[in-house]
């Protein structure tokens, strides 16, 4: 009998760990699920540009080939369309866009280095005979660089690209205005310094002089900000544009985001929900691989610069190639090789290396904020 009144509490106590062990397979099943759905969201965020593949591929006898394996170069491009939702606020729109900002980020082998070299988008290059959006041919001709998406959109602009540069582009990314400002409000905005006061009506944007945190909408006016600031120029613009874009990739850096899930989440959605890539990119496993090698870069390996350019002979508001720097540098990245840079401050440059031979390429990088 005295066994019978004490066999209730050993069973209560072994059904303790089943308990247990079916409450931890719950969690971990909710959990899964919510990181699946999670996944699902951001995956199903990002827009796939089927039109420039199949126009790339029909050119693909005439486009260089890659020299270096493992080595990546991918064309970032800033769209200044005004027809998405959001953006009529920066101008009427037409029916047609440019590249607002053109970057071949260049991504070398085995993780030692990344390269972000700025295309300005007055420079007069050769664009190629290319198919507008709607079927109709547009000839060859020569003309600033942001008539390439214009014309042709992302095709052209990569073809134009290659035929400037010798150099294959593997991927293609589009970033919209919207798109950023959501980026850099993800990351709790960028601090920047400013030498002198900012009143530009055209770019939506009024700041103080000194030390601030720029957030989405001031953060977009002060990287469209032209005739304003400086000697108004496209290469000074440039400079600035460069500049937040380092402090952008220290603020990502020394905040610990990527490998910080809660922090993670906000930049991945701002960033997926705003982005158009190639087939090559069009998933959160491949951005997730892309922006996980960019993680082990060294800070100080990270580098911004322009391509070699001086004002063009017949029109000084426009601009041409230096050489045989330009191609120097083409070469450097084309074959893979460490690109050297100076940290003379951009906006005060003309583009042109400062020594003979490859010299130093003006420019900055990730690891000097222009803040420090």
């Amino acid at each position: 009998m005295t066994t019978d009144s004490s066999d209730p509490i050993p069973r209560r106590r072994r059904r303790w760990p089943r308990v247990l062990a079916l409450g931890m397979a719950v969690l971990v099943l909710s959990a899964s699920g919510v990181g699946w759905w999670f996944y699902e969201r951001l995956d199903g965020n990002i827009r796939t540009d089927t039109r420039t593949a199949h126009e790339l591929r029909k050119y693909e006898a005439e486009r260089p080939v890659s020299v270096v394996r493992d080595a990546q170069n991918i064309l970032l491009i800033g769209s200044d369309n005004r027809g998405g939702e959001g953006n009529g606020k920066y101008g009427r729109d037409t029916g047609t866009q440019r590249s607002d900002t053109t970057i071949l980020l260049h991504l070398q082998a085995g993780g030692r280095s990344a390269t972000a070299v700025s295309i300005p988008r007055d420079l007069m290059v050769d664009i190629p005979a290319c198919d507008r959006p709607g079927g109709k041919p547009a000839q060859a001709r020569f003309a600033q660089f942001n008539w390439a998406f214009e014309t042709g959109g992302a095709a052209c602009t990569i073809r134009t690209v290659e035929k400037l540069t010798g150099i294959r582009v593997d991927h293609h990314v589009i970033v919209d205005f919207n798109g950023f400002k959501r980026l850099v409000n993800a990351v709790g905005g960028v601090e920047m310094c400013l030498k002198e006061p900012v009143d530009d009506d055209e770019a939506h944007l009024k700041l103080p002089a000194g030390r601030q945190v720029l957030h989405g909408e001031q953060a977009l006016g002060y990287v469209r900000a032209r005739y304003s600031i400086g000697d108004g120029s496209d290469t000074e613009r440039i400079g600035r544009q460069q500049e937040f874009m380092s402090s952008l990739v220290k603020k990502v850096q020394s905040n610990g985001v990527l490998l910080n899930p809660a922090k993670l989440y906000p930049v991945l959605n701002a960033a997926t929900s705003s982005l158009t890539t190639d087939p090559g990119l069009d998933s959160l496993k491949d951005l997730y691989d892309l922006v996980r090698g960019l993680r082990d870069i060294p800070r100080e390996k990270i580098r911004f610069l322009t391509i070699p350019r001086q004002p063009y002979t017949y029109n000084k508001n426009r601009d041409e190639l230096v050489q045989p720097d330009a191609d120097r540098l083409f070469r450097q990245l084309r074959l893979d090789r460490p690109v050297p840079v100076s940290h003379a401050v951009t906006a005060s440059t003309s583009g042109v290396p400062k020594t003979a031979g490859l010299g130093s390429y003006q420019g900055t990088t990730a690891a000097r904020g222009i803040c420090e």
